[in-house]
Formats: C-alpha cells, sequence, structure tokens
C-alpha cells in the first residue's frame, strides 16, 4: 500500500511541474499575442490615417520602361 501512495505522489508531483510550466509557456505566449496585437492596430491605424512615416506606394513605371 505504501509504494503505491508513494508512486501516486511521484506522479503527482511531475504531472504539478508540468502544469506550472504549460502555464508559463501560456503567460509567455499571451504577452507576445497581446504585443503583436498592438503592432497590427498601430499599423492598421498608419494605413487607414495615411500617416507617411511608411514607404509610400507609388503607382508610377520605373524609368526604364
Amino acid at each position: 500500500m505504501e509504494s503505491r501512495l508513494v508512486t501516486l505522489e511521484t506522479r503527482y508531483t511531475h504531472l504539478q511541474r508540468q502544469v506550472d510550466d504549460l502555464g508559463q509557456v501560456v503567460f509567455d505566449q499571451q504577452r507576445i499575442i497581446d504585443r503583436l496585437t498592438r503592432e497590427l492596430a498601430s499599423l492598421h491605424s498608419r494605413l487607414a490615417g495615411g500617416e507617411e512615416d511608411g514607404p509610400a506606394i507609388v503607382d508610377e513605371r520605373p524609368p526604364h520602361y
């Protein structure tokens, strides 16, 4: 009976460590998602607002044509 209890406690400890590690991964991914969402919103507002900070899209033929 005692060996079963030790086995269960060992498994529980490993599972708890995995849950903690996965929680950290989810936290890190959410931070990245938040940053990318802010960057996308910024780019969207720049494109919608017509800011001239970014590269201008010109519809002219190059001089070699």
